[in-house]
């Protein structure tokens, strides 16, 4: 099998770090991955933040619902949606953005921030790092920005754990693929008793590594799901400047 193939095939998320240094290459190979990944219509709407400092990474891990391997990791990279920089390429030719004033602009940017990721991780695995994507950014989202010092238009989307792996983490189990690839139209009929399946394939996982806190999928999902997991993102987004209005 192409080594590629297996590097996608084989992730998951690593946090355990040894306190080992990244070589500058293997980060500029990380960011220039993310950097000459594909944009809509090539608005290049995406920037990244590099975080060496353990003082901030420490305070990131804090505001990111405590996830002690942000601080761990010798780097953190925090992915932004970047309109601020679109908004002053409009405004260099006497054009006016409104790009930020709609759902479709998030939409289409957060897109583009989700490749640069995937292409950063990859890279990142293909030189033997580990990885963990965060999410948790948008927990405390107004915080990092301040913290970070992003600017109007621009929004923290996810975050990256760089480092050698010290303990490598565990492959999960997936949904059934058929839950995930549909021939032609999008087809239900099954579903149910997928998900029953993965439900039991993970409670299995967990108790095969030790995991006392580990659950099935429906209730892990649900601890999430069932409620707004991150409240202050809209408000944030408004402060930021995306007024969402059409």
């Amino acid at each position: 099998m192409n080594e590629t193939i297996k590097l996608l095939l084989s992730h998951k998320s690593d946090r355990s770090y040894l306190e080992k240094e990244l070589p500058e290459e293997v980060l500029d190979n990380v960011i220039n991955a993310a950097w000459r990944a594909p944009t809509s219509v090539h608005s290049q709407q995406v920037s990244v933040i590099v975080t060496r400092d353990p003082i901030t990474k420490a305070r990131i891990a804090e505001l990111s619902g405590g996830q002690p391997w942000i601080a761990r990791a010798p780097v953190f990279l925090t992915f932004v949606l970047d309109l601020n920089k679109t908004y002053k390429g409009l405004d260099a030719i006497g054009e006016k953005q409104l790009a930020h004033t709609s759902v479709e602009g998030i939409v289409s940017g957060t897109q583009d921030v989700g490749i640069a990721l995937a292409s950063a991780m990859l890279a990142a695995r293909a030189q033997g790092l580990g990885v963990v994507p965060i999410g948790g950014i948008r927990k405390n989202p107004q915080e990092i920005i301040e913290l970070l010092g992003l600017p109007e238009m621009t929004f923290p989307i996810n975050g990256l754990t760089l480092g050698y792996v010290d303990k490598s983490g565990h492959l999960k189990p997936r949904l059934p693929n058929p839950s995930f690839r549909h021939e032609e139209k999008y087809n239900s009929d099954k579903m149910g008793a997928m998900i029953e399946q993965h439900n039991a394939e993970l409670t299995a996982h967990w108790q095969a590594i030790s995991r006392k806190d580990g659950d099935n999928w429906s209730r892990t999902v649900g601890d999430y799901y069932n409620r707004i997991y991150y409240p202050d993102i809209l408000p944030v987004l408004q402060k930021q400047g995306f007024k969402l209005d059409k």
